[in-house]
């Protein structure tokens, strides 16, 4: 179901807690509401619709991909950005980041995965990963 953006920054900066099975509703949420604003947006983390949980979604080269309990295991070429965000007003803001970085996370039926990603892709999951820390940019 498409759910309401959160817009304040006390609520998003809220460390989140790990997801469970019983949060796999969650991600599907996220997912529905990311697709609703893809013309704006090529990623969301479950506190920007209202679930302190550690959740992802992202736009990987065109194809989404939900993240649980997503925790970056090794960065490298950092670089700086300016990113901007839905749940945030004002225009973009400066953030570091790295060209290349390895996720551990679990699928929504919680099957382990890691995988190494660059690019667009990479700082996208960083921006994410940042909300589910209560880092804001």
């Amino acid at each position: 179901m498409i759910k309401e953006l959160i817009h304040d920054p006390a609520f998003l900066s809220l460390k989140a807690t790990p997801a469970t099975p019983d949060d796999v509703h969650i991600a599907t949420d996220l997912l529905d509401t990311l697709t609703a604003h893809a013309d704006g947006c090529v990623g969301m983390a479950a506190n920007m619709i209202g679930h302190t949980k550690r959740i992802i979604a992202v736009d990987n080269d065109g194809e989404y991909l939900v993240m649980l309990n997503p925790v970056i295991i090794k960065k490298s070429g950092r670089y700086s950005a300016w990113e901007s965000c839905l749940s945030l007003l004002g225009g973009p803001r400066p953030a570091t980041r790295y060209k290349s970085i390895k996720v551990q996370w679990q699928t929504t039926e919680f099957k382990p995965k890691i995988k190494t990603f660059t690019g667009f892709t990479a700082q996208i999951i960083q921006h994410e990963i940042d909300h589910c820390d209560g880092i804001l940019i």
